[in-house]
């Protein structure tokens, strides 16, 4: 891994005993000792301390909001200073980009992208907008969790009167902190802009904490799947449109067909004419029968025996809070939502049902 990139709390991630994997370019900690199973599950009932910094920061003038929309289906102009609102970057076919987070500030527009795409969201950005400035010298952390606003009003009490997505820049011990409360994990809790140099010290003292334990990658995985969301370079590409993907609600009213400012996004004509008259592909939660997951690349087929592939699973894997597999795939919209699947592994197929999604039913403060 000598040609990976190391993050701002590399050393504290070793120290902690984290078992390091190549990610998106750097050198990232899977797991601590305790494991993945219980790191989840520890999420779920107090709070999990994750680094993400690996993830792309982004700011862009205030006067950007305009041309921002021109890359995004989301209405960005008339988004509220100190709120964040999630989009995605679509492509001239209707498919997706990657998908960020978008926040206006007192100041800037704040964006948080991808690390496997950061470097084309932000050559991708440049082409199109003025102003453009990566930032390189914050580390970014999420603390996720039931009891995350516990620990977190310990070191900032204003966030308290946080809302979900809900954005605030305050101080901390004299460094500036960007807060957000929101995360991926289906839980509620803050993600943290913090200056590097002090993004160690700021770690230590929520770790400090009984509630607080570091996750790593392996279970912010799992929480994001159990939670329904995801995963660009999986659920989410360049070939599938937001509306296969089922997330028609990220399109927001004001730029959909008969809004103000309808369209004037990439791909705007598939991804309209799909939300009136449906998409070829949808999205579908699974549920494997027995205990051995299905894992991403999976084909699926209606019939046991014989029969063409119908679709793929895209994410896959146990679900610790639902206790058993879980998994998500793409299938042909054709499939009555009622239709037993099947999952061929290893030559032989497996029956899998389809599922409503989320698996664990999101828990934010409102």
């Amino acid at each position: 891994m000598g040609d990976l990139k190391r993050l701002p709390l590399h050393e504290l991630h070793a120290e902690l005993g984290g078992k390091f994997v190549p990610f998106a370019g750097y050198e990232m900690a899977v797991q601590y000792p305790a494991g993945v199973m219980a790191e989840h599950l520890h999420t779920r009932e107090k709070a999990g301390l994750f680094d993400v910094s690996h993830m792309g920061q982004v700011l862009l003038p205030l006067d950007a909001d305009a041309a921002l929309e021109g890359l995004v289906p989301v209405d960005v102009q008339g988004l509220k200073c100190c709120r964040q609102r999630y989009g995605l970057f679509t492509a001239p076919n209707g498919g997706v980009l990657d998908d960020l987070m978008i926040a206006r500030r007192r100041d800037d527009l704040f964006l948080v992208v991808n690390a496997s795409r950061k470097e084309h969201d932000i050559a991708h950005l440049k082409a199109h907008i003025d102003g453009v400035e990566e930032v390189t010298d914050r580390a970014l952390l999420a603390l996720q969790g039931p009891q995350a606003e516990t620990a977190m009003a310990r070191l900032v009490p204003g966030v308290t009167s946080m809302k979900f997505m809900d954005v605030v820049q305050t101080d901390w011990a004299g460094s500036e902190l960007w807060i957000s409360r929101s995360g991926y994990t289906g839980e509620d809790g803050f993600e943290i802009s913090v200056p590097a140099d002090v993004a160690d010290t700021f770690a230590r003292e929520l770790l400090e904490m009984e509630e607080v334990s570091p996750i790593g990658l392996g279970a912010r995985d799992s929480l994001r799947l159990e939670a329904g969301m995801p995963l660009y370079g999986q659920d989410l590409d360049e070939d599938i449109s937001p509306i296969e993907a089922s997330m028609s609600w990220a399109i927001n009213k004001v730029r959909r067909k008969g809004g103000d400012r309808e369209g004037g996004f990439p791909g705007a004509e598939r991804i309209l004419d799909e939300m009136e008259t449906g998409a070829p592909r949808r999205r579908v939660g699974l549920r494997p029968e027995g205990r051995a997951p299905m894992r991403a690349g999976v084909p699926l087929y209606a019939e046991a025996e014989g029969g063409s592939e119908i679709g793929m699973v895209t994410s896959g894997g146990f679900g610790p809070s639902v206790g058993a597999p879980i998994a998500m795939g793409l299938i042909d919209n054709s499939i009555p939502a009622d239709a037993p699947l099947y999952g061929e592994v290893r030559g032989k197929r497996l029956p899998v049902a389809q599922a409503g999604l989320p698996f664990h039913k999101p828990d934010y403060k409102r």
